[in-house]
């Protein structure tokens, strides 16, 4: 089981290293890139959740419960994500109104 935040993705991120300091450049591709694999897992998680309500359907050999804790993970793991996007948008909105 995979969660959008498991502890080898927040590894590189939670290290600190105070000799060698990312330049401003390497930070955001670090954070882009950690991005991309958290909307990467929640799509993957959206998809394996259709697939199995697809084998539900046809008549396939699949358990009910399987299939409602599939798509469980896929609709949380996508409510995070939109609240993640949520916070961020409203931090963004923040900075554009300070006084410079």
């Amino acid at each position: 089981m995979q969660s959008i935040l498991n502890a080898q993705q927040l590894a590189p991120v939670m290290k600190l290293d105070i000799t060698a300091q990312a330049t401003p450049y390497e930070a955001q591709q670090s954070f882009g890139a950690y991005l991309k694999n958290a909307i990467h897992e929640v799509n993957h998680k959206q998809i394996e959740s259709d697939v199995m309500t697809k084998k539900l359907i046809m008549g396939e050999n699949v358990d009910l419960h399987n299939v409602m804790i599939t798509a469980q993970k896929a609709t949380i793991a996508l409510n995070a994500t939109m609240e993640v996007r949520n916070k961020v948008v409203e931090a963004y909105q923040e900075i554009i109104r300070m006084p410079v």
